[in-house]
Parts: C-alpha cells; structure tokens; sequence
C-alpha cells in the first residue's frame, strides 16, 4: 500500500509540473490552457479510478477461433465504430472470446471515416471526466479532444490487438441475422464476395444505424418519428480536408480581435459564425454554418461546417447524392475561405471524408426509453451504466431552422434497459440508435458516451453467460445489475450518482414543463432557461398548441379545422389569460364567441385547462410560461390521441 501511494504521489507530481511547464512555455494562453485541461483530465480519471491494469494480464487468455465459416464465439460485436470496439475489448478484458466484424478496411467508423476529428467531451461539475475506461485508453493515446485520424485509426488497431482472446473480421458486412425464434444466434456476413456464418451466445449491435437490430425484427423509430415528424432528419456533413494553412496567422487574427467570434489553439479553432453565415452556397439544400477546424499531424486541417440537408441516412443513394452534392460545392468554399479568413490565402483543398457525418438515424424500442426530461433533470438510475453531460444539441434540419440547444444538463445516467431491445433476445445495441428519443439522443449520441455504453455492453455480455440470463432477466435483477456495475467500475469506468436535486420538482407546473420538454415544444438554451415566470405572447400560445396537438395527440386535423378560427392569435402581442381561455375552448369544440373574457376563463378553470387557483382569474391578466405549460398539457390530455 505504502509502494502504491508514493508512485501516485510521484506522478501527479510529474503532471503538476507537465501543466506549469506547458502554462509557461506552450504558444498562446488557449493553447496552454486545452493542454493543462488534457493533463487535469488525465490526472483525474487516474486518481478516482480502480485501475484497469489490476484485471488478468490478457495474454493469459485463451485465444480466440480465427473468422471462418461457422466460428462460435462467446461475444460477437457488429460494428468496428468506436463504440463497437469498446464493447469488443471490454467483452475480451472479462475473458470472453470475441468476435469483431467491421465493413470496412479499418476501425474507427465515424472518427477515421467520417473524419470527426473533434471529441465532444463529458465533464461533471468539477470538471472531472465522466466517461472512462477504454475511451479514456483512446483519449489519453491520440493526446487530447482533438486528433489526427490517421493516428486514431492505428491505435484503435493497436487496442484491439493486445487481446488473443478477440478475433477481428473486417471487410466483412452483416448480411442477415441467424434467429432461433425470438432468440438471435449469430449472424451472416460477406468476407471478400464469400457469405459465412458466425455464431455467438451474445451478440451486441455496435452498427450506426442499428442494422442487426432492425433485421432482426426489433421495432424503432426514425429521426423525431417519435414527435410525430417522421420526416424531421437532423442535417449530415461532409467533413474537407485543406493544406497550405498558415496557422500562426489565422491565430494572430483570432487572439489579436480581428475575428470576434472565434477562439484557437495550438491544435483547433472554432466558432467562425458570421463568416460561415456569409457564405452563399449554390442551393438551399447546403449550408456553412460555423467552423470546427481541427489539424492534423502534418498541419493540414478537417473543417466539420457544411450541412446537407433532407438526406435519408439509411439510404445508399440518398447519401451517394449528397457527397457527390457536397463535392461539388467545395472548391467554391474553399475559394470563399481564401478571401475571408487570415492565414487561408494559399489553401488547397485536398480532399473530404470518405463517408458523411449522419447525426441520426434509427431509435431502437428498448426496455426504457432515454427521455428528454431524464437528461435535462440530471436522473440517476439504480441500473446506471453510463454518465453524460453533454448539451442537448440537435442540429439543423431544414434550411429554414439553424438548430436548438434544448438544454444542458450537469450529470446524467444511460441505464441499461435502454440497451436492451424489445422482442429479440441475445442482443445489446450500443451508440447513438440505442434506446433514446429523438431529443435525448441530442446529447447521448455523442462517441464518448456510446463507448461507455460499448463497455457496459461487454462486460453485461460477458456476465450474462457466466449466470446462464439473458439480458431482460439481468435487467430485472437489482443484483445482476449490481454486479455489472461492480466489474464496469473495476475495469476502469467511473459511476457515480452525484444525487443532484431538481429545483423544480415541487412547483406547480412542473408536470406541464416535462410535457412541453418530451415533446420538444420548448428550448431552455444553455442557460436552462425554461421561462417558468416570462410572459407569453399569443403566436407562440397558439404554436405551442397547435404542435402540441399534432405531436402528442396526433390531432393534425383538428388544427386544421380550427385554423381559421384561430388566426387572430397569430398575433405577436402578450396573452391575456381570457385570450388564453378562449383558444383552449375553441379547441374543444365550444363556441366561445358568446362568452366574455371573464366568462371564458372561469369555464376554462372548470375544464381543468388553467390552474385558477394557482394563477389567479383576472382575465386580463398576463399568462406566463408555467401557466402555457399547464394549459397545454391539459388540452392535450382532454383532446385524446386520435
């Protein structure tokens, strides 16, 4: 013990001085300060974690069969997207024999295909990092939040290959799963034009779009189809690569002022909104929004900003059509740049990603769906097996929005129900078409927290063979779950519940705010501001109904029948709680127009649509946000679904 307390004492010495050294020496304030973050995080992690190192030596394993024809394995993992990865070597540190199967030539998916080179991080409230175990291996080799993706796909080779006991596969795609009644027992791939089995006691589904689950019958939901908006796809983006950069001057430009709206390090910029909005491209189908320009290793960079929209992601031709749309318009950006940003008079445009950045495909029904509220409320839940912080960001999704910030939460909790999909058993999916709505997936579908989901899916796996369940039954079982948790924390992962109450728990309205929250009838920002005390104007009353009822109830015709009727309220003016009243009842059917105002509110207080005795009854008095938020969930719970 003594031994163990002087090395930790030792190095956080040496990281102590790493960060002083780099404060005092690196290039730019910006620059040492994402530096000293890294060594802090680092530092962290390693401090409040057991380290994984305490796990048997892999090499002690047995190995695994070689991909042949028929192979059997203990785990098979779909997907060498980084989330894949991490359930497979989880899956392998428990002693499984594994199988990794991945399409491609190499791993790494959206990170060194799709050329996201920029890490959304999860931090808690002291800045302490909230995703570990084989993603903090990741982070800590490619040397930070930003990294070059040539290096990122060599050390996720190198993760992989440290363990006999796990097999890859790859140029080899999923073809069709292999079911024994409801029970999915391997799977039928293509290696190199030859179809062959494989066969494995659990498999977990690490595809983008959760391919395995979808063929296998497991039901979903695509985009906000669970808001009622099937069509509603955030946009995709092709991340381009330009060399003949001159760093130092775009870098004088950013810290010197001439560019207000930006901030720079020694490795990325970001920001840039007003020269990205300036941009005029050759169709509304594409948009430059602001720049996240990160370098590579050679001093070229990838800039992730030009949007494509109304692309079905699950569509080869529809992504052919928008890569070669995109293309296309690049060299006019990149002429764009040269004349608007220091330090890019001599780019060159060297290419773009192989494959496009898609945000969101499919949602799989799982044992419990990750809702909005229990991110931006912060929950915890007693079968937590992953934490998250980032914003709730859900991109564009048509020209005519620019995308909403739905919140930020500080700590919240993935459970392992949502892993687990209905109808199937034998199956996890993992990453971003796990078991979330469309808007909780705006801040779980980032790759930090998909791949502490891919270890929890590997050690559940893994577990779940050693105790002969499958994985309804573990979820079911507090002690199951304990269990897991135990093994995940020892591998290196990091579970806390932080116990962060809800300050808005008790008030009145707070079942009215969750119900406008799940259904996206609001945007509280970053800020978390949801506007419980502002006052409403009419235009946003009637939108907030008129969705509302669409979305929750599916009431899109009786919006339109009331639409005439209702046009008055299209006016931006404050709503005044007999304005109010009548909207509520014009819905319903009554005839409103004999009532007066005063009238008119109290047969809205006797239906239950507005909480009189919490807000008053003075008709002309100003309904605030927490009043729209109660009155709207009651219409929507008089109206009835459809």
């Amino acid at each position: 013990m003594l031994g163990k307390r002087k090395l930790f004492l030792f190095l956080s010495f040496i990281l102590l001085l790493a960060v002083l050294v780099g404060w005092r020496l690196w290039p730019g304030r910006v620059a040492a300060f994402e530096r000293a973050r890294y060594y802090l995080t680092i530092w962290r992690a390693w401090a409040g974690q057991v380290v994984a190192q305490q796990a048997p030596d892999p090499a002690t394993f047995p190995p695994a069969p070689p991909p042949v024809a028929g192979a059997s394995y203990d785990v098979l993992v779909v997907g060498g997207q980084p989330e894949g990865v991490a359930a497979a070597i989880s899956a392998a540190r428990q002693g499984a024999k594994v199988l990794l199967v991945e399409r491609r030539d190499g791993l790494g998916g959206l990170f060194t295909y799709g050329w996201l080179n920029f890490i959304d991080m999860n931090y808690g409230p002291k800045h302490e990092l909230l995703t570990r175990g084989t993603f903090l291996d990741f982070y800590r080799q490619v040397g930070g939040s930003i990294f070059d993706v040539a290096e990122a796909k060599k050390v996720f080779l190198d993760m992989v290959e440290r363990y006999p006991n796990l097999a890859l596969s790859l140029n080899t795609a999923f073809k069709a799963p292999i079911l024994e009644g409801n029970k999915l027992v391997g799977i039928r791939a293509v290696k190199d034009g030859q179809e062959m089995a494989f066969y494995a006691g659990r498999i977990i589904d690490a595809t983008q779009d959760a391919d395995v689950a979808a063929a296998a019958g497991v039901p979903y939901t695509v985009g906000a189809e669970d808001m009622g908006e099937k069509d509603r796809r955030q946009a995709v983006t092709l991340v381009f690569h330009l060399g003949g950069i001159d760093w130092a001057a775009l870098e004088q430009a950013v810290k010197g002022g001439r560019i207000k709206d930006a901030k720079i390090s020694d490795r990325a910029a970001w920001g840039f909104a007003d020269i990205g909005a300036a941009y005029q491209p050759s169709t509304s189908r594409l948009r430059l929004r602001g720049l996240n320009i990160g370098r590579q290793n050679d001093g070229t960079i990838l800039i992730n900003a030009l949007q494509i929209f109304g692309v079905d992601g699950l569509s080869e031709a529809a992504k052919t059509e928008a890569m070669e749309l995109a293309r296309k318009e690049l060299p006019a950006i990149t002429d764009f740049l040269r004349s608007r940003l220091p330090g890019f008079a001599g780019a060159r445009l060297l290419g773009a990603a192989p494959e496009l950045y898609v945000r969101e495909t499919r949602h799989i029904k799982a044992l419990y769906q990750l809702d909005l509220n229990d991110v931006l409320f912060n929950r915890y839940f007693p079968d937590a097996i992953a934490l998250g912080s980032y914003p709730v960001d859900v991109q564009a999704t048509s020209p005519q929005d620019t995308g909403y910030v739905y919140g930020r939460p500080e700590v919240y909790s993935i459970p392992f129900r949502s892993l687990v999909p209905q109808g199937v058993d034998n199956l996890l999916v993992v990453g971003r078409s796990a078991g979330y709505t469309h808007l909780a997936a705006g801040s779980a579908r980032v790759v930090p927290i998909g791949m502490a989901t891919g270890d929890a899916a590997g050690v559940a796996a893994a577990y779940s063979l050693q105790v002969n369940k499958n994985f309804r039954e573990v979820a079911a079982s507090s002690r199951d779950i304990k269990a897991i948790q135990d093994l995940l924390v020892k591998a290196g992962a990091y579970l806390k519940d932080y116990h962060i109450k809800n300050p808005l728990s008790d008030h009145w309205a707070f079942a009215g705010l969750q119900f406008v929250n799940h259904w996206g009838l609001i945007v509280a920002g970053y800020n978390n501001d949801w506007k419980l005390e502002d006052p409403v104007n009419q235009a946003s009353f009637y939108y907030m109904t008129a969705n509302a009822l669409k979305r929750a109830a599916g009431r899109g015709d009786l919006v339109a029948a009331r639409a005439a009727a209702l046009e008055p309220y299209l006016e931006r003016k404050p709503l005044t709680r007999g304005a109010a009243a009548s909207l509520l009842l014009t819905y319903l059917g009554e005839d409103t127009a004999a009532l007066d105002p005063a009238a008119a509110v109290a047969r809205a207080g006797a239906r239950g649509l507005l909480p009189l005795d919490k807000t008053g009854s003075d008709p002309q008095g100003i309904v605030t946000g927490a009043e729209a938020y109660y009155a709207t969930e009651r219409l929507c719970a008089l109206v009835g679904k459809k």
